[in-house]
C-alpha cells in the first residue's frame, strides 16, 4: 500500500495526463464512430449492393478480426506503403495518437453501425409509411422521424459503448500513444516496480468506468421516467 501510495504522490502528474489522454481518445472515438457508424448502417440497410455490400465486408471484417491488428497494421503498414503521418512541433506523438484514434474508430464504427442498424429496424414501419403517406421524401423521414427515435432507443448501448471503449484504449500504448497504461509502464520502467503502476492505472480504470456506468444508469432511469 505504501508503495501505491508513493507512486501516486510522485508519478501524480503523469498518470493525470495519462487519464485525460485516455478520455479524450474515449470521446473521439465514440464521436467519430456515431458519425461514420450511422453512415455505414444507412449503407447496409440500402437495398443498392454497391452500397450494402461493401457496408457488410467491412463490418465483418472489422469484427472478425483483433483490435491490437487493426492498430499494428495501420502503425506499421500504413508507412510501408507511403501513408506517413507528420511529425508536428509541439506535438512529438502525432503519429502514434493519429494512428491510435484511426484504429479505435474503424473498430469502434463497426459496432456502433450494427448498434444503429438495430436502432433503426426496432422502429413500428408504420411510421415510414405514415411520413411517405403525407408526402415525405424517404431520405428526409428517415432524417427527422426514424433516426431521432432510433437514436433515443439505443442511446444506453451507446453510452456502454463508450465505458468499453475507456478499457479498449489501454492497448494502444503499445504505439506509444501517451495514455494511461503508457503512463503506468513509464513508471514501471523508471522504480523496476511491476505492480504498484499497474494497481494505480487499474484503479483509475475501475473508477472511470463505474462512474460512467452509473451516470449511464441514472440517465435510464430518467429516460424511462420520461416515457412513462
Amino acid at each position: 500500500m505504501n508503495e501505491i501510495i508513493a507512486s501516486v504522490n510522485r508519478y501524480g502528474a503523469l498518470f493525470l495526463s495519462g487519464t485525460i489522454s485516455t478520455l479524450t481518445l474515449s470521446f473521439l472515438t465514440v464521436l467519430f464512430g456515431v458519425i461514420f457508424g450511422t453512415m455505414f448502417a444507412m449503407m447496409k440497410l440500402s437495398k443498392k449492393k454497391i452500397l450494402n455490400v461493401p457496408a457488410n465486408i467491412y463490418i465483418e471484417i472489422i469484427r472478425g478480426t483483433p483490435i491490437f491488428l487493426q492498430l499494428v497494421l495501420i502503425y506499421f503498414g500504413l508507412p510501408q506503403i507511403g501513408v506517413r503521418f507528420p511529425n508536428i512541433d509541439g506535438f512529438a506523438f502525432f503519429p502514434e495518437c493519429m494512428s491510435a484514434l484511426i484504429a479505435l474508430v474503424m473498430n469502434s464504427t463497426a459496432y456502433v453501425a450494427e448498434i444503429i442498424r438495430a436502432g433503426i429496424t426496432s422502429i413500428d414501419k408504420g411510421q415510414t409509411e405514415a411520413a411517405r403517406s403525407l408526402g415525405m421524401p424517404e431520405n428526409m423521414a428517415m432524417k427527422l422521424i426514424i433516426l431521432p427515435q432510433a437514436y433515443k432507443n439505443i442511446l444506453p448501448a451507446l453510452c456502454n459503448e463508450f465505458v468499453t471503449i475507456i478499457k479498449e484504449t489501454a492497448i494502444v500504448s503499445v504505439v506509444g500513444y501517451q495514455d494511461l497504461m503508457y503512463a503506468a509502464q513509464q513508471v514501471r520502467i523508471d522504480t523496476f516496480k511491476v505492480f504498484p503502476p499497474l494497481l494505480v492505472a487499474g484503479a483509475v480504470y475501475f473508477v472511470l468506468t463505474f462512474t460512467t456506468s452509473r451516470l449511464i444508469a441514472v440517465l435510464e432511469k430518467r429516460w424511462a421516467r420520461s416515457d412513462a
